[in-house]
């Protein structure tokens, strides 16, 4: 067998073990989330507008503080992630806050074995897609839970910024590679010098296979935005050029970062 074929299991393994660190991490600051501090940025915000009495389901929402704060703005949420510590963090976390949010522990792929409710919104962002090694098969899980007419909000770290290597000082993997990518990890995103060491298994998406995906699974496109900054201190060489903004310091706006579609299922 192939290292890729048990990337399930390599990087369930990784982000286990990750949780314990998020959730005692700064860029996580749990203390002030539980005092009601909403982890959602502006960028998807205002993709999803108003969204009280909506259903809304998250795919790979970690510990859940994303989906908790979509309930704390009215919709009914179903949070999903591949970690059953990431899963059981995020219901201790609904009940701290209050908040009663379903919490399923699935791979993406898997989900309808899980999962029969069907949605108004399916809901995705940040470093997620990269974890998945086929994007007809993400495709079809979202066009499968969305009602007719409802909307798929989605963003992304852009594929431009995976080309890079971690310092930003060349380009070291292609812009959308199919072939998995089978690296160690020291430290995590949000704990530069935490003590973890792990093996992952990711892959690179370029734009025109996200899009290509959507298309095919009875999507249509509504908008798509590109942004030249992050909303999170997750890579190195940053600097924060406004409050909450973040560009690779020696780049600055010469590269995208972020990316935002909304697509909406034909009736």
């Amino acid at each position: 067998m192939k290292k890729e074929d048990n990337y399930l299991n390599n990087n369930r393994i990784l982000w286990n073990n990750k949780v314990e660190t998020h959730l005692n991490s700064a860029f996580y600051d749990v203390a002030n989330f539980i005092k009601g501090k909403t982890s959602l940025n502006a960028i998807e915000l205002d993709l999803l507008g108003d969204i009280k009495g909506k259903s809304i389901l998250h795919l790979q929402c970690h510990f859940g503080q994303d989906s908790i704060s979509l309930s704390r703005m009215g919709a009914q949420v179903t949070g999903i992630d591949l970690s059953d510590k990431a899963i059981e963090a995020a219901k201790n976390l609904a009940e701290q806050t209050g908040n009663v949010v379903n919490f399923i522990c699935s791979d993406v792929y898997d989900l309808p074995n899980h999962l029969a409710e069907k949605f108004d919104i399916v809901f995705t962002s940040y470093g997620t897609i990269g974890w998945l090694p086929n994007l007809e098969k993400w495709a079809k899980i979202i066009d499968h839970f969305l009602k007719p007419n409802g909307e798929f909000i989605f963003v992304e770290f852009h594929p431009v910024v995976w080309m890079f290597n971690d310092n930003f000082t060349e380009i070291a993997y292609k812009y959308s590679n199919s072939d998995p990518i089978i690296e160690t990890e020291t430290g995590t995103y949000a704990d530069k010098n935490a003590d973890l060491t792990a093996e992952y298994i990711s892959w690179n998406h370029g734009l025109s296979e996200v899009f290509t995906a959507l298309l095919n699974h009875q999507l249509t496109i509504k908008s798509f935005q590109e942004f030249d900054y992050s909303p999170y201190d997750c890579f190195d060489s940053t600097e924060e050029f406004e409050k909450g903004k973040y560009r690779i310091k020696h780049l600055g706006d010469k590269i995208p970062m972020v990316y935002a579609i909304r697509a909406v299922k034909k009736s």
